[in-house]
């Protein structure tokens, strides 16, 4: 592949922790992981930051990460109350149906702030941390033009939101817009998938691997603890060295596998759970999708929220409200607590959980409430909840449970639904990828639902797993050859009118011809296999002389039982927007009508298509002159 690029840099920006990583296309072999910056947390050694903003009460940047947090807790809390501070803010993007480039964001202190503004800042930041490790690292000084930038989103995410992050790295002064092909997009699982297609035996740990007593002792937790411990042991390891090196062609895990041309990529982030399901082709390696995206916003927040919520019922939802408002520093602190141990719950655990109140916490609540928090707790009746006399909330393992359960329950039920489907049966292969899929307690209920079906496989590193998928993806975007269209996509056009199938509120009489209106022109349809490079193509003709700018809008629909643009389910989407330059003088021509009398009316724009890429682009070209012309797509006006 010629390659105009010297250096590929991906980032990985999640919900609760991101991070970047490159690869020199020279040496494509060794990917570099970011550097540790300042800060970290006790108990949470992985190389990604936390992903939190801080900016100035007049919203200049000030920090993002461990800075970010570090500093805006040591701030005076009156102080505080005027700093903006955003964290696990990606959940936004997702969960807003009407999105676009005025959707705001909620700083904890209430001030809002335009979203993609907040992206951007973050972006910038990566932006300037990665140039700076690329240039330590290479002699040749770089150039922006020699970086392909690549920026990991939830396949789950629709159109609008892929096209939300592409216009924050355009902001961020990542590429210019008129260098589109600098930066791509790659979808989370995917990345995860086309990494894992290199992973050795030796990378992996296999849930299940156990042996089972008597064929009935899933629980029998003794075995499934030790191959635990041997994982942690090998997660130390590797965090130690930052260049990880990837083997060219696939890893011998697949050689191994009678059945290994299939497999689930259940990626389970901060946010969301995204599924993806993959077919290796033989001989080339290239990945081919087999059902679309599925998923949905289950993710290790859902446990935070419910520790949230937990806390409301306790104290009373209107004291945390107003806890977080006046004391926003000591509830950040309060969650970052919980946060660290969360990530030693373990289904074996014995002993109570402890997490510390801050004592601004306990104080406020005494002034707040004229009691103590001890006394609330016992009036709640909340039994798996105790208050211990050094100050801390004793969570039990039921309290723990309890937290995680939803978020668990709803995560292992899309995987059992998409394993259901018919495209999917008898795929024996599922890898756990995603900061969650090191939660022991999400391990256990993955293994005790599937273990039996499939084989559950976790990388070592399993929070990098996307991060160097991405890398990967970013020196060949090609390796992902055949996608599935999670939506069906078209436009409304007019059709010669058939007495008796179409209905008569659709009738249009125009120049004296009976006309059909809002019938759907379907480009591609919901699950339809499409591969690399393959387009649609359809041509369009301006309504009038001097016309500058064909609008034509796009509908979708979740399904493919429709017929009309009014059709219940459908809606617009988007719209495609051709710039029509002025026509050339054809030769020989008087006056600029075309031979034979054809005047520009029947000027043809010929736009093309294409659905197989991680994001929907078109092009087109004026059919009589052969010139390309200006051609956009946009879903983010709507």
């Amino acid at each position: 592949m010629a390659c105009p690029f010297s250096v590929v840099v991906a980032i990985d920006f999640g919900t609760t922790s991101s991070g970047y990583a490159f690869s020199f296309t020279q040496d494509s072999e060794a990917i570099h992981m970011m550097k540790r910056w300042e800060g970290g947390d006790p108990g949470v050694a992985n190389q990604k930051s936390p992903t939190c903003l801080l900016l100035t009460p007049d919203l200049r940047f000030h920090s993002f990460g461990f800075a970010a947090r570090d500093f805006y807790h040591d701030l005076d809390p009156e102080e505080a109350r005027h700093w903006l501070y955003f964290d696990k803010f990606k959940m936004k993007i997702h969960s807003t149906s009407d999105l676009t480039m005025e959707t705001e964001l909620e700083a904890v202190n209430g001030r809002r702030v335009r979203a993609i503004e907040v992206f951007a800042h973050a972006l910038r930041f990566f932006r300037e941390h990665a140039l700076k490790e690329v240039k330590d690292q290479s002699s040749s000084v770089l150039e922006g033009e020699e970086i392909r930038w690549v920026i990991t989103v939830p396949a789950v995410w629709r159109q609008p939101a892929k096209q939300f992050m592409r216009e924050a790295a355009y902001l961020a002064g990542l590429v210019s817009p008129d260098c589109p092909e600098q930066l791509l997009i790659a979808l989370e699982p995917e990345a995860a998938s086309i990494y894992c297609r290199k992973l050795r035996l030796h990378q992996v740990i296999d849930l299940s691997l156990q042996p089972i007593t008597n064929g009935l002792d899933l629980d029998g937790s003794r075995p499934f603890d030790s191959s635990f411990r041997q994982a942690r042991e090998q997660l130390r390891r590797s965090r130690h060295s930052r260049t990880f090196l990837v083997e060219s062609g696939t890893g011998e895990l697949w050689s191994e596998l009678q059945t290994g041309d299939r497999y689930v990529v259940a990626d389970c982030g901060g946010g969301t759970v995204d599924l993806t399901v993959h077919q290796i082709e033989q001989p080339q390696g290239t990945l081919k999708e087999l059902y679309k995206a599925s998923g949905g916003p289950y993710g290790a927040v859902g446990v935070d929220l419910a520790f949230e919520a937990m806390l409301c019922q306790i104290f009373g939802e209107d004291f945390i409200q107003s806890f977080k408002a006046k004391r926003p520093a000591a509830w950040v602190d309060l969650t970052i607590a919980f946060e660290a141990r969360k990530r030693t719950a373990s289904p074996g655990r014995a002993n109570a959980l402890n997490i510390s109140l801050p004592f601004s916490f306990i104080d406020f609540y005494k002034r707040h409430r004229g009691q103590s928090v001890e006394a609330a707790l016992r009036r709640s009746n909340m039994n798996i909840v105790k208050w211990s006399s050094q100050g801390m909330l004793r969570l039990t393992q039921e309290a723990m449970n309890e937290l995680f359960q939803p978020t668990i329950i709803n995560i292992v039920k899309h995987i059992e639904e998409l394993m259901a489907k018919p495209e999917v049966h008898g795929v024996r292969f599922l890898f756990l990828v995603g900061g969650f899929a090191e939660s022991p307690m999400l391990q256990r209920a993955v293994q005790k639902a599937l273990g039996r079906t499939c084989r559950i496989i976790i990388p070592h590193d399993v929070g990098l797993t996307i991060l160097k998928g991405a890398v990967l993806f970013g020196l060949d975007p090609t390796v992902v050859r055949v996608r599935r269209c999670p939506l069906t996509y078209g436009v409304g056009v007019l059709n010669r009118f058939v007495e008796g199938r179409h209905p008569r509120d659709k009738l249009l009489i125009k120049d004296g011809r009976e006309w059909c209106t809002d019938i759907l022109d379907r480009f591609v349809s919901v699950d339809q296999s499409v591969a690399l490079g393959e387009v649609v193509r359809r041509s369009y003709t301006p309504a009038r002389l001097g016309q500058r700018k064909i609008i034509i809008n796009i509908y979708c629909s979740a399904t493919d039982d429709v017929t009309y643009i009014s059709d219940p389910g459908i809606r617009k989407c988007g719209t495609i927007t051709l710039d029509l330059p002025e026509p050339l003088p054809l030769p020989g021509a008087v006056g600029g009508a075309g031979a034979g009398g054809a005047g520009p009316e029947r000027r043809e724009i010929r736009a093309t298509m294409q659905f197989g890429d991680t994001e929907i682009k078109v092009t087109a070209v004026d059919v009589m002159s052969n010139r390309s012309v200006r051609a956009s797509i946009d879903f983010l006006s709507n």
